[in-house]
């Protein structure tokens, strides 16, 4: 190929691929007038810049005043607001009291409702909430004025449901479903949430059944910038994430669709999810979501929604949404095999095709996907061992993630244009041959068990298309070879950052492995350059680069802190004190009482639950403090019926805004806590003998009524944990560095107290 359409090419491939991402997202522009009918982000960013003031958790003073901004803007709507109160303890054992915010907007007709909804407390104890959930409910309080604003009586009902407590166990949303009279008229939930601070909102549907009729009224609906595939909606559905839609469709058999963001996932349930770091484009994305959602869905038929049928669905630049049944799959991958074995045929006719080449021609194919494979496999191993601080990074995905995943990609590049460099003597078309095979074995293992993958086949299609036009001509048109690699980059650029993105880096196998992939159905026109030699050359330099800005960018700073922690933790039976951290590289501040790298293995074999099971890493002795313990009070312990009944109350003597309760390994056979009963599944799969986590809000006190089989032992473990360990006047631990931030997902700043009861 000549130069000047090597290069028109190379920069038309990187252009298309650019433009698979412009697309997900819209334009944010914080000058441009928006007309009162319509969704402003700016207005909508003051409702999150009010909301994000402060930490406002189940148990925070902020929680209050969140709770009270929220329902005066419904109010200043026109609409008649209420609150809904009352605890439960939702599937994973997490008792708190909810309080969630209601509001109805009258349609004129008598059909299922809409139901708009988000929640507003922020995860405890020190993440401001501004895109989980700020966002969320600011994105519902601007789209609801805007929509009352073009002054339309919708046909269905708008419910607007701000719930309380999802970050401890979806329990608002547990306590709407269970007890709400409203339940019974909802016919579609559109729920708004967030796992980071900016990146394109993917929707993602929750259904019992099929996906069909709900899709197509996605698509009727036609939102600007839809993000979803049906790879996605099948990968979460076999993944333990729950949302508070999911209380929904399990509970009250209601169907809906989430829309959450996930990108600066580092960002996610820390100090720094606040106000200045939400990508104000997120926002808007969300807009562009719910407006014509809410035109649409509160104008449709909602008791119709259901199917038994599944879609494929993916979205496309300049097409938006396709979709199609699942019905077709297995004739659309018949179809491409009977088209592929034509093509053979007729190449070994015409003598293109050599069955010694073709032979040839898996080895660049294995060769680069088992090098690109490893590489992906291990390089966040590597990049632990070398960065050993990105360990206190429980996301799994670093500051300078996004660095690492071009690099990464690069070097996936590289490793493919050296693969083919050494191969260039063998024709195109029997360099084709073996690329198909590995696609279509895929698109085969998806047809059965991954159905949701489906639509990988489209683009084996243009591939196709490209093998007959180098069988049939010695010099195809450059351009046209671009044009029939576009599908591929269209459909799975966006891919190749998502995985890392949304699952950590420790999922890069699968972005160098579908860069290898993506590069197999680009091979009709890089095998026509010349300089591939060169063009490994640079992606491996570009690969280098990349890794030394990452490298440049690994330390902490204020804009991108270190997770820290530290926990003062009194053994009140034995008498003793520790620090206790869950670093695994200990910062200078958690360093002034973490003196050495000492591991107690009994305080660290059963500890406090937390997100990701993380125990203590590092402990060390520390002063005994007069921290008051609570009172245990047994108040029925007897036996009935060969059963063991246990009624007893447990009051803190100081602040505290968590108790939880494990127990030794027993069979607990019911079990109530502070008036909300345990479910029966729960109880028979406790994890690590954890009873109940209870999150302290206005009752001070936890009553317990427990049957336990009556020829057992009885051990009961009660962790009590304040988050004020900088702010109570037994300490005077200083405050953290600007560079340093509490650690997520973990117990922190905290004055925890164990004691146990023994029921002889």
């Amino acid at each position: 190929m000549k130069k000047t359409p090597t290069v028109l090419t190379l920069l038309l491939v990187i252009l298309a691929t650019y433009w698979s991402f412009r697309v997900l997202l819209p334009h944010y522009n914080p000058d441009k007038v928006v007309v009162d009918t319509e969704f402003s982000t700016n207005r909508a960013l003051q409702h999150v810049k009010e909301i994000s003031k402060e930490p406002h958790g189940v148990g925070f003073p902020a929680h209050t005043t969140v709770r009270n901004y929220i329902t005066n803007e419904l109010k200043n709507l026109g609409l008649e607001t209420s609150l809904q109160e009352g605890y439960t303890s939702g599937d994973w054992g997490n008792l708190s009291k909810a309080e969630n915010i209601l509001a109805r907007i009258k349609g004129s007709e008598s059909g299922k409702a809409l139901l708009l909804l988000s929640h507003y407390d922020s995860s405890p104890h020190s993440s401001h909430g501004a895109s989980d959930a700020g966002s969320g409910v600011a994105t519902i309080l601007e789209s609801v004025r805007a929509f009352l604003k073009t002054n339309t009586i919708p046909k269905n009902d708008i419910i607007i449901l701000i719930s309380d407590a999802e970050e401890l166990g979806l329990n608002g949303a547990d306590l709407f479903v269970d007890k709400h009279e409203w339940l019974k008229d909802v016919g579609l939930v559109l729920n708004f949430e967030a796992r980071g601070s900016g990146g394109s909102s993917y929707m993602l549907m929750e259904t019992n059944k099929g996906n069909s009729k709900l899709i197509s009224e996605f698509i009727a609906a036609n939102p600007e910038f839809p993000v979803a595939n049906s790879l996605a909606y099948s990968i979460y559905k076999m993944l333990p994430n729950d949302t508070d839609l999911t209380v929904f469709r399990e509970e009250g058999d209601v169907e809906g669709f989430n829309f959450a963001f996930i990108d600066d996932h580092f960002d996610y349930h820390t100090a720094m999810d606040n106000y200045e770091r939400l990508d104000r484009k997120t926002l808007a994305h969300q807009g562009s979501y719910l407006m014509p959602l809410l035109i649409h869905f509160s104008n449709a038929d909602l008791t119709n929604l259901k199917s038994l049928d599944d879609n494929v669905y993916f979205n496309v630049p300049f097409f938006k949404m396709v979709s199609y049944p699942f019905t077709w799959i297995m004739p659309m991958l018949i179809l491409a095999i009977i088209f592929f074995i034509f093509l053979l045929i007729s190449g070994f006719k015409k003598k293109v095709l050599k069955g010694k080449d073709i032979l040839k021609g898996f080895i660049p194919v294995l060769f680069t996907l088992i090098i690109n494979g490893i590489v992906g496999y291990y390089s966040w191993t590597f990049l632990k061992w070398v960065y050993p601080a990105y360990n206190d990074i429980l996301h799994g995905f670093t500051y300078n993630g996004h660095a690492y995943i071009l690099a990464f990609t690069l070097f996936s590049l590289g490793t493919c244009f050296y693969a083919y460099y050494r191969f260039k003597v063998i024709k195109t078309a029997n360099l084709l041959v073996a690329p198909f095979i590995i696609w279509i074995l895929i698109c085969g293992l998806v047809a059965i068990y991954l159905k949701g993958a489906a639509f990988f086949i489209i683009p084996l299609y243009s591939f196709l298309v490209a093998f007959y036009v180098h069988i049939n001509q010695k010099n195809p048109n450059p351009f046209l070879l671009v044009f029939l690699g576009i599908p591929a980059l269209f459909i799975f650029a966006p891919l190749v950052q998502m995985f890392p993105v949304g699952l950590g880096l420790k999922m890069m196998v699968a972005s160098t492995l579908l860069t290898t992939l993506i590069f197999f159905l680009l091979l009709p026109l890089v095998t026509k350059y010349r300089k591939k030699g060169a063009l490994a050359f640079l992606s491996f330099l570009l690969f280098a680069g990349l890794m030394v800005s990452a490298h440049m960018n690994s330390s902490f700073s204020k804009e991108r802190p270190k997770p820290t922690s530290l926990l003062y933790v009194l053994n009140v039976d034995d008498d003793e004190a520790m620090w206790a951290t869950y670093e695994h590289q200990l910062s200078d501040w958690t360093s002034q009482y973490i003196t050495k790298k000492v591991v107690d293995n009994k305080l660290t074999k059963k500890v406090i639950s937390s997100k990701y099971g993380s125990n203590f890493t590092y402990t060390n002795d520390a002063p005994l403090k007069n921290v008051p313990k609570p009172t245990v009070e047994v108040q029925l312990d007897t036996v009935i019926n060969a059963i063991r009944n246990i009624r007893l109350c447990i009051t803190p003597n100081r602040p505290i805004n968590r108790l939880e309760l494990f127990t030794n390994d027993i069979d607990v056979l019911k079990a109530n806590v502070n008036g909300v009963e345990l479910s029966e599944h729960f109880l028979q799969n406790r994890n690590s003998g954890r009873l109940i986590t209870n999150y302290i809000s206005d009752k001070n006190y936890t009553d317990i009524t427990l049957e336990v089989p009556k020829d057992k032992e009885f051990e009961l473990t009660i962790y009590e944990a304040s988050n004020d360990l900088l702010d109570n006047a037994l300490f005077t631990i200083p405050e953290r560095k600007e560079d340093q931030i509490p650690m997520p997902f973990v117990l922190n700043d905290a004055i925890l107290t164990i004691q146990k009861v023994k029921f002889e």
